[in-house]
């Protein structure tokens, strides 16, 4: 894995000197609007994509190739990325990346009054999902300067994390409404969001840091650091068996997320904006079990909070399956989202545990790239089965991973003991990550 030793030139660092509170104010404003801009028109269009493909075509089908191939794209630019972010200014990425989004959102709405319809669509599914992951990665970028900027970081990051939350919950809901009044509202809206992003990157000033690779073979950066942190994976019993567990309940969710629009529009005979009202209400749910499991995992470990939320991750599944009604479908869905809330927040602790800080980042995109790899599988199962069945192949996903889950949490009892509390003994190994990202 390369090492990036930060250098700064003296001009950039006298007028770092000579910011003033006022200016990291300002400063500090406008990185909170570009972030909420960019997560809200990422929300938007990840749960809007699958669902405008189904309002134009009718299509399970279609639906589900749909959430395939956006999320495909997103698997290589998480590997892809980083490295570029490292080469330019977060600015600069997040510049990029907005103008490239809105540009397709314009696009893909002149290709719609063409006639074009389902391709553009998908097109614009594909490049939007690849640009959201690399305008995420410049905006965390952003907020890794932000903690560094302001006296008391914590406070930064809560904001940034209540940002997160709250795009969560909006983007579902405005998408489904926006498209009650047609495509050309929702993909307008994108591009609009896209230019306010554009906006704030123009005006913020940030002295770039100057990265010094220190690296024999930069070709080969991306394939070792994969290669590294894949035998991170495989050499540590307790994380091969925890990224395992999550990517068993992330087919689960993502067979949910490109069902329920089916589900809601044809099942239950309800609009597209009650397919936005369902995933609001699970954002909410997911907030507040990640507000409530960070006391339960001090209280209980962190197996407990694991074995308790891919329980009702699997429960919730199935109920989702054979729920009657739009309420009782919601309650679901939104029981299914807090449970993953919680096993997210695990997934965190036991991370910063079980990866050493020389490794951190390898193994980290690795696990990464395994427990998302389930998401466009998820889209292929959908695309394959017929329309009236989209419910029983999540029945079945549900039986499946329960089994999975429960082959995969027998292996996590086993080595319980490597995470459930820090290495006493530094010097017997590599820096704690937690100390690492602290620092």
């Amino acid at each position: 894995m390369s090492v990036f030793p930060f250098t700064e030139s003296g001009d950039r660092a006298e007028r770092a000197l000579r910011r003033t509170p006022e200016s990291d104010r300002d400063w500090l404003l406008r990185c909170y609007v570009l972030r909420g801009t960019d997560a809200l028109a990422g929300s938007v269009i990840t749960y809007a994509v699958p669902l405008l493909v189904l309002t134009l075509t009718h299509s399970v089908m279609w639906t589900g190739a749909a959430f395939l191939l956006e999320w495909l794209p997103r698997l290589a630019a998480i590997v892809l990325g980083g490295p570029l972010v490292d080469r330019h200014s977060p600015q600069t990425a997040v510049l990029a990346t907005s103008l490239a989004r809105g540009g397709a959102a314009l696009l893909t709405l002149a290709g719609m009054s063409l006639g074009l319809g389902v391709p553009i669509v998908l097109g614009f599914g594909v490049i939007a999902g690849m640009l959201a992951e690399g305008s995420f990665l410049a905006v965390e970028s952003l907020g890794s300067e932000a903690s560094r900027r302001a006296a008391q970081s914590h406070r930064v990051q809560s904001r940034f994390t209540a940002i997160d939350q709250s795009a969560a919950l909006l983007g579902p809901l405005i998408g489904g409404a926006l498209l009650l009044a047609g495509p050309a509202l929702l993909l307008a809206t994108v591009a609009i969001l896209s230019a306010v992003t554009i906006t704030m990157a123009l005006v913020m000033h940030t002295p770039r840091v100057r990265l010094r690779l220190v690296a024999e073979h930069p070709r080969e950066r991306a394939r070792d650091a994969l290669a590294g942190g894949l035998k991170g994976v495989l050499g540590t019993p307790a994380l091969a068996w925890l990224v395992a567990t999550l990517a068993a309940a992330n087919l689960l969710s993502g067979l949910l997320q490109v069902s329920t629009p089916i589900t809601v529009t044809r099942d239950l005979h309800h609009s597209t904006a009650a397919t936005g009202l369902v995933w609001s209400i699970a954002a909410v749910a997911s907030l507040l079990a990640v507000l409530a499991t960070k006391p339960a995992i001090d209280r209980y470990g962190l197996f407990p909070v694991i074995l308790t939320s891919s329980v009702i991750t699997c429960a919730a599944a199935a109920g989702a399956a054979l729920a009657p009604n739009l309420v009782t479908y919601t309650a679901a869905v939104a029981t299914l989202m807090a449970a993953e809330g919680a096993a997210t927040v695990a997934l965190r602790t036991a991370r910063a545990r079980l990866i050493p800080a020389r490794r951190f980042g390898a193994t980290l995109s690795v696990c990464v790239l395994l427990v998302l790899a389930p998401l466009p599988l998820a889209g292929l199962l959908v695309a394959v089965v017929p329309a009236n069945g989209v419910r029983a192949l999540l029945f079945a996903g549900a039986v499946a991973v329960t089994g999975a889950t429960a082959f995969c949490l027998t292996g996590l009892h086993r080595h319980r003991h490597t995470y459930e509390q820090p290495a006493a003994d530094p010097a017997d190994q590599d820096q704690p990550a937690s100390q690492a990202e602290a620092a």
